[in-house]
């Protein structure tokens, strides 16, 4: 499904936060709220906060998505994803990601075909 690919190209439908989300797994949850805590840096990630159903689905979403710049350039320039925009090869914003999770670039590619 190609609306569960995230503005930036990551895939939603393997996110831990939205698995928890759609199953409702209180335990999911948990260990995911653990594992961003120290992925992240950031100690006040919590159980509470695992709810997403996707970056462009309608419906909750994980509180860093309202923060995110990739996210927020997408929609203030209008466009699904960083694949409809034509400077996304030299872009900084998503460049960063393209480098540590190259399958992003792939899946944005992807949804050009």
């Amino acid at each position: 499904m190609k609306e569960l690919i995230a503005c930036c190209g990551l895939n939603c439908s393997e996110c831990d936060a939205r698995i928890a989300t759609i199953n409702n797994d209180d335990k999911l949850r948990e260990t995911t709220a653990e594992k961003w805590q120290v992925q992240y840096n950031n100690p006040n990630i919590t159980a509470e906060m695992i709810n997403c159903t996707g970056c462009r689905i309608d419906g909750a979403k994980f509180n860093h998505c309202a923060e995110c710049k990739i996210r927020n350039c997408v929609q203030q320039k209008g466009y699904a994803t960083c694949a409809d925009c034509s400077e996304m090869n030299t872009c900084q914003t998503v460049g960063w990601l393209f480098n540590c999770i190259p399958t992003t670039k792939e899946n944005l590619l992807s949804l050009k075909e």
